[in-house]
């Protein structure tokens, strides 16, 4: 059974922004997906992680499996639970795959800020 399209991310205020998706050959990445490791970075848990962002754990760990195998490396590594109780933290490259998206976004928005405010006002016209 296909999956359901989630719904495209809603912008905040009326600043228009660019939502961007990298498709490395193999590994899409996007915000989802950078998000999520985001949240795994701040609770240590793909399942508090997953939790916070609203999708099931088995859809949280898809998605760093995804990555994993897509990079070719872990950008998560997991620990088991137990009487400890288990966890998960970023790698090196989960790090990496944060920082070079959020510039990625960071510079395609300022370099896009001119048309993308003469875009919003057309459409606010």
């Amino acid at each position: 059974m296909p999956r359901a399209r989630r719904p495209e991310p809603q912008t905040t205020g009326s600043v228009p922004r660019l939502i961007i998706r990298l498709d490395l050959g193999g590994v899409r990445i996007g915000p989802g997906k950078v998000s999520l490791l985001e949240e795994i970075g701040r609770s240590g848990s793909i399942s508090a992680a997953g939790r916070a962002l609203k999708m099931s754990y088995r859809r949280a760990w898809e998605l760093v499996e995804d990555l994993n195998r897509g990079l070719g490396t872990p950008v998560v590594e997991t620990a088991a639970g137990g009487a400890g109780g288990g966890g998960a933290r970023l790698t090196l490259a989960g790090e990496a795959v944060i920082s070079h998206y959020r510039a990625i976004e960071a510079e395609s928005n300022h370099s896009a800020g001119q048309r993308l405010a003469q875009l919003s006002r057309l459409m606010a016209t």
